[in-house]
């Protein structure tokens, strides 16, 4: 239990990171892990190929993790939930504090699109999950 809740933690702050890092990072290498596989001299279809096993093997991740949590009670789940958001609003906030003003800015306009966005998603799951129910 304290390992899933640990590996998601990191998870969800992993998207802040990102957003933090230097231009100049590891996101902007060519492909999927440019980092890990810069040495190795791929091809563009080794890249491809190794991107799409990355991804998969995320998804899969994915969807072991979600098993587990289903089993979880009401009251842990949205234990986990708050704690995990709790934990990913001071990650941001110490980021934040890393920043000159004018990134500071940007930074603050680059969360106000990731919420509306995720608040778009919320409204269409609520709008899915509304009309799946009509149709049983």
């Amino acid at each position: 239990m304290r390992k899933t809740l640990t590996a998601l933690l990191l998870a969800a702050t992993l998207p802040t990171l990102a957003m933090a890092m230097p231009e100049d990072g590891p996101r902007h290498e060519r492909g999927f892990g440019g980092h890990m596989f810069r040495e190795l001299d791929l091809t563009q279809e080794q890249r491809h190929e190794i991107g799409k096993l990355m991804r998969e093997q995320m998804k899969s991740r994915h969807e072991i993790t979600q098993r587990y949590l289903d089993k979880l009670p009401a009251a842990e789940k949205k234990a986990m939930q708050d704690e995990l958001k709790a934990a990913e609003t001071k990650n941001r906030e110490a980021i934040r504090a890393q920043l000159k003003p004018e990134q500071q800015k940007t930074f603050d306009e680059i969360q106000k699109k990731l919420e509306e966005r995720r608040a778009e998603r919320a409204e269409f799951e609520a709008w899915k999950a509304e009309k799946a129910k009509k149709a049983e």
